[in-house]
């Protein structure tokens, strides 16, 4: 269930934008990698609700998905909305078509016993994977605590190198989601901070490329449609969806029940009020672009307010 590892993007990358591009004799291709929320589009495609015409392109993290959509080889990717402003911000212009999900738990502070109160993070070292989503959670923290990050001592490192960077003492508090969380609390870390107390800041989303919107509309209304199928049948049928993502990603059902249990997944209804003009989506990714500017992980605004496009959300499912 690895989450979310944003590369650095190259300068001569981003030429390879003018190049490739979809075609309707091509499949269109959505990038998409293990992560609770993105769990629709497998089933769709493994109860054969996702059309021939749309291929899943499988990665390990959300950095291939933002490589792939930077070089023009995919047209369309499952990231979380940070990662979409800093594609756009990168000279892709992308649009959301769905919210997957919302974090409510999914991602956490934890701390070492002794640390009771956010106020008492000045000097400690906390790690953190800048580049990703826990980045934006860190700020989040640190706003709530009135912090910066000259406050504390930032240690940038992927998620999945928490554990072991606790294990040694080299850091004092962790910021990150699960499975990873669950190992650090194993190990005696406490959960001081959850997205919980942030309502309706984290989102996940499915974009897709200006290009592939005008070109295919038909083909990004059906992958629109394959994810809320996928949806309904993880919603009706649960425990069949628990033991098949288990399966898939070869973690236990418990684990699966449990990341269930730190996520709202947005059903129709929600989606039309989240990508509405003037609806939640908007206001977020405006502050967040605010934030990523301010913290120097996006180098110009990405027009936040113009990503959203509730237009291919169908009004209902047969």
């Amino acid at each position: 269930m690895h989450r979310r590892r944003f590369l650095q993007l190259m300068t001569a990358v981003l030429a390879a934008t003018s190049l490739g591009g979809c075609s309707p004799s091509e499949p269109l291709r959505i990038g998409v990698h293990p992560w609770i929320g993105y769990e629709s589009l497998y089933l769709a495609e493994e109860f054969g609700w996702l059309p021939d015409r749309l291929q899943l392109v499988k990665q390990h993290a959300a950095s291939h998905s933002i490589e792939g959509l930077i070089a023009g080889d995919l047209d369309a990717a499952a990231l979380t909305l940070d990662e979409a402003l800093r594609v756009r911000g990168a000279g892709v212009p992308v649009r959301i078509v769905t919210v997957t999900d919302v974090s409510v738990g999914a991602d956490v502070l934890l701390v070492r016993p002794g640390i009771d109160h956010l106020t008492d993070l000045p000097g400690r070292r906390v790690a953190v994977e800048l580049d990703a989503v826990s980045g934006v959670m860190l700020f989040a923290v640190l706003d709530a605590a009135g912090l910066g990050t000259d406050d504390i001592s930032v240690v940038d490192m992927p998620v999945n190198e928490h554990a072991e960077a606790w294990r040694r003492g080299i850091i004092d508090a962790s910021v990150n989601y699960e499975p990873e969380a669950s190992r650090l609390e194993a190990m005696g870390a406490v959960r001081l901070f959850d997205s919980s107390q942030l309502p309706e800041t984290i989102f996940d989303v499915l974009v897709v490329t200006e290009e592939a919107v005008e070109g295919r509309p038909d083909d990004v209304r059906a992958l629109v449609r394959a994810h809320f199928l996928g949806l309904r049948h993880m919603v009706r049928n649960l425990h069949d969806s628990v033991y098949r993502i288990a399966s898939r990603q070869d973690i236990s059902p418990a684990l699966v029940r449990q990341s269930l249990a730190t996520v709202m997944l947005p059903e129709l209804s929600a989606n039309h009020r989240y990508l509405a003009r003037n609806g939640r989506l908007n206001l977020v990714a405006n502050q967040l672009e605010t934030v990523l500017l301010r913290e120097g992980l996006l180098e110009t605004r990405a027009g936040a307010r113009r990503m959203a496009d509730a237009s291919f959300l169908p009004r209902s499912l047969p």
